[in-house]
């Protein structure tokens, strides 16, 4: 449980901060020597309770979507897209590579680079409901690139919106809107998972109750750090926590050449 809950510390906070959250849980998790701590089914929870954080912070632009602001869910399927794709194909021929410790530590460095990249460009003016498609896809692939363990799914999609032209605010909405379609069918297809193992008898890595303070844990958490990183992006700092990623990147490098981690 104790475990449990500082996982859930870390998914909420790494989440929304542009720090990667999965790639702080392969890092945790390799430092645990734990393999319940790298359980698929606990990943997918936590992040479940970090999309209920989502709903909560946008459900105004949510309800817009429902309303007035419909020609953006054709954006947001498009921008999913990259991620199906790529996931799908990563997680069924590559997924010992979304475990791996030394890859997270080098993308942490990546996203450290991205992030400095992204303090570095002028002001925009763009909304994202008037992104096109191909704007949409070209996001879409910034999220794809963020599978990779150590690589801020935040942080980066953040950045694309940028480069295509979109003021801070609008990049930071897309962003997050963007995540909600594909931390839910990961939610559904884990939450399938879980039936069927119980269907089938074979026992929970987790117990219900473990997962259960999980996912509450890091819905609070995570509505914690997306206001955080809400302000901090408003006052243009989010460059700022290439200051974290860079060095802890290079930290775990060293952890593992040194056989440590």
């Amino acid at each position: 449980m104790i475990e449990t809950i500082i996982l859930a510390i870390v998914q909420g906070i790494a989440e929304f901060l542009p720090i990667s959250s999965s790639g702080h849980l392969v890092i945790l998790g390799a430092m645990l020597s734990d393999a319940q701590s790298e359980s698929p089914t606990l990943e997918i929870i936590l992040h479940a309770g970090t999309l209920g954080s989502i709903l909560v912070i946008f459900w105004r632009r949510i309800l817009d979507l429902l309303t007035s602001d419909r020609r953006v869910i054709p954006l947001l399927i498009v921008g999913t897209i990259p991620a199906v794709v790529v996931g799908l194909t990563i997680k069924s021929q590559f997924g010992w590579i979304l475990k791996n410790p030394m890859l997270a530590g080098a993308m942490l460095i990546v996203t450290g680079v991205m992030l400095i990249v992204l303090g570095k460009l002028p002001a925009r003016h763009r909304a994202y409901r008037d992104m096109s498609y191909w704007g949409a896809f070209v996001v879409g692939c910034f999220q794809a690139f963020a599978i990779l363990p150590g690589i801020s799914r935040s942080g980066s999609t953040i950045l694309g919106g940028r480069l295509l032209g979109l003021k801070t605010d609008d990049a930071v909405v897309f962003s997050f809107l963007l995540a909600i379609p594909a931390i839910s069918g990961a939610t559904v297809l884990a939450i399938k998972d879980l039936v069927d193992q119980v269907q089938e008898g074979v026992p929970m890595d987790h117990s219900i109750v473990e997962l259960g303070v999980g996912a509450v844990v890091a819905f609070g958490v995570g509505i914690f750090a997306l206001k955080w990183l809400i302000g901090w992006s408003r006052q243009e700092r989010l460059h700022w926590f290439a200051g974290w990623c860079i060095p802890a990147g290079v930290l775990v490098l060293g952890l593992c050449l040194a056989g440590l981690v």
